[in-house]
């Protein structure tokens, strides 16, 4: 008999689990996973390095398209650290804000994770269901900031601007007649926190739906029981951290353990899971959604009650009013002083990080004093994630490895950096 030895494969860049950006380096024996050797840097743009060379507040926009799914969570980590050195606590309504688009950026998250890491393992009509309901959310991104994705909408000292008393509307087409259009706004008539109260009402619906999909499925239940177990020792070990280290039985919430802006104000719980599997992540992130929209809910309520500033009053950190800037000498000096120079920080170091869907995102500054950062260094999830692909590869099949790289939620921009 001819003597079979192992053999390579390259997985990706261009394979449709890899999305694009990674190329996996798999030595099988046969259909068996020997050993999974990641390629990073297919992606690489230097934005910390780019951060250091421009003044904090023009880095905010950066922050969007590190994980480009999870775009106005990177912000708030960047802009807590900016806070943290600065001393600057923003106004109440706008930490409100920041945690409802926090959960609504979660929520968008996993419904792109859901809907892909399905459709990897060939499920097709969860995609459809899922971006059904990103499209509302993008639509709620869009209320606020003007982009549908990278928003740069958190600020220094609080948010760019206050929620808008009206959503844009839908109009008659050749494609869309008076009733489809009718159906269609008939939850736009209000104001933004209406539009975003009625999506938090009927999504567990939604919910309900893709769990029918998906949950009890044998076929789903097949790809994902018993694929890329990690045990909770090490995982930690691992530096897990979000849906991996919560799906291995390890209740680890930075909204619970280190509160930041107001999560202690909220009523919600941590799911976590029992054996580690890739049907255990599915299970706690799909729980994740539901305890997203409990807090959205609770947000709304707040927000309708409390109207207020949103934004810090303190000139030398955040911008006077169009209307006082145009008005008063001294607001336009600020004004001109801010979008030219930026903010000088005091001399210092600070981190801060939130919980984002991924996991822990984190940001690193040191300031020397002067309008840009000396180092920003970024804590991204995905990446702890990434380099523990050959630990839970190995043993397994070439088909579970697209079940794997799905589970793990890895965007590349946040790995590459």
């Amino acid at each position: 008999m001819a003597e079979i030895r192992n053999y390579t494969v390259n997985f990706g860049p261009q394979h449709p689990a890899a999305h694009g950006v990674l190329r996996l380096v798999l030595e099988m024996d046969g259909e068996v996973v020997q050993r999974a050797d990641p390629h990073i840097g297919l992606l690489h743009r230097g934005t910390e390095k780019l951060a250091e060379t421009k003044p904090y507040n023009q880095s905010i926009g950066y922050m969007d398209r590190l994980d480009y799914v999870s775009m106005m969570c990177n912000e708030h980590g960047y802009v807590l650290a900016i806070e943290k050195l600065l001393g600057v606590k923003p106004p109440l309504r706008a930490r409100y804000i920041r945690v409802m688009f926090d959960e609504i950026t979660r929520i968008l998250n996993h419904l792109l994770w859901l809907g892909a890491h399905a459709l990897d393992i060939g499920a097709m009509t969860v995609f459809l269901y899922c971006f059904r309901e990103r499209e509302d959310l993008m639509d709620c991104y869009e209320a606020v900031s003007g982009a549908r994705l990278h928003a740069t909408y958190y600020r220094p000292g609080g948010v760019a601007r206050d929620l808008p008393d009206a959503m844009p509307q839908y109009r008659e087409s050749r494609w869309r007649g008076k009733h489809d259009v009718e159906r269609m706004n008939a939850n736009r008539e209000g104001s933004l926190l209406d539009f975003i109260g009625d999506f938090a009402a009927r999504f567990p619906g939604l919910i309900d739906e893709y769990e029918t999909l998906l949950t009890d499925n044998r076929i789903w239940k097949q790809r994902t029981v018993g694929i890329g177990v990690v045990t909770p020792e090490r995982a930690l070990q691992l530096g897990f951290t979000g849906p991996m280290l919560r799906g291995s039985g390890i209740a680890w919430d930075l909204r619970k353990k280190q509160p930041y802006e107001v999560y202690r104000e909220l009523d919600f719980d941590i799911p976590i899971g029992t054996n580690g599997d890739c049907y255990d992540r599915y299970l706690v992130r799909v729980e994740e959604m539901r305890q997203s929209t409990r807090i959205i809910a609770q947000c709304v309520d707040w927000l309708r009650a409390n109207p207020g500033p949103v934004i810090s009053d303190d000139y030398k950190v955040a911008p006077p009013s169009r209307e006082e800037m145009k008005g008063d000498m001294e607001a336009l000096i600020h004004h001109f002083k801010l979008f030219t120079e930026g903010l000088c920080i005091p001399a210092g170091e600070a981190y801060a990080a939130v919980e984002h869907p991924k996991g822990e995102f984190g940001a690193y500054l040191i300031s020397d004093g002067a309008n840009k950062p000396y180092r920003l260094k970024i804590r991204a999830p995905g990446f702890a994630h990434l380099s523990a692909l050959d630990e839970m590869a190995r043993g397994h099949m070439l088909a579970d490895v697209v079940a794997i790289i799905g589970t793990q939620d890895i965007v590349f921009g946040e790995v590459d950096r």
